[in-house]
C-alpha cells in the first residue's frame, strides 16, 4: 500500500518544524552562550535580530501545525482526500518552508503573503473535510 501524498507532506512539515527548532536554537545560543544554555537558565537572556525572528517564526509554526496535522489526519481517516487536500497540503508545506528564511532575512510583505498562502492551504484541507 502506498502512502497518501498528504501524509508524506505532513511528514515534510514535521521536518520543517525540526529544522526550525535547530536553526533557532543555534542562532539563540550564539547570543546567549552555551554555558548559559547548559545551565538551569534561571536568568533570562533575551535574544534579538535573526535569533528573535527565528523564534517568532517557530512559534508561528507551532500555532498552525497542529491544525494542519489534525486536518490531514481527519481527511485521511474520513476518506476525504482529493485534489483539494493535495493542493492545500502542498500550499501549506511550501508556504511554511518559504516563510522561515523570508522571516529570518527580515523580508517584509512577501513574508506575509507567503504566510497567507500557507493559511489558504490549511483552509483548503479543512474545507475538504466538510465537502
Amino acid at each position: 500500500m502506498t502512502m497518501a501524498l498528504e501524509l508524506k507532506l505532513l511528514a515534510v512539515a514535521v521536518v520543517i518544524g525540526l529544522i526550525q527548532i535547530l536553526w533557532g536554537a543555534a542562532a539563540a545560543r550564539r547570543q546567549q552562550g552555551l554555558k548559559w544554555a547548559a545551565g538551569p537558565r534561571d536568568e533570562v537572556r533575551p535574544i534579538d535580530g535573526v535569533a528573535a525572528r527565528l523564534d517568532r517564526a517557530l512559534r508561528n509554526f507551532l500555532e498552525t501545525f497542529p491544525f494542519f496535522a489534525a486536518a490531514v489526519i481527519v481527511a485521511y481517516l474520513g476518506g476525504k482526500l482529493g485534489a483539494l487536500t493535495l493542493w492545500g497540503s502542498v500550499l501549506y508545506v511550501a508556504g511554511r518552508a518559504l516563510y522561515v528564511p523570508l522571516y529570518a532575512a527580515g523580508v517584509p510583505m512577501v513574508r506575509s503573503l507567503v504566510w497567507f498562502a500557507a493559511m489558504i492551504g490549511l483552509g483548503m484541507v479543512v474545507a475538504a473535510i466538510f465537502l
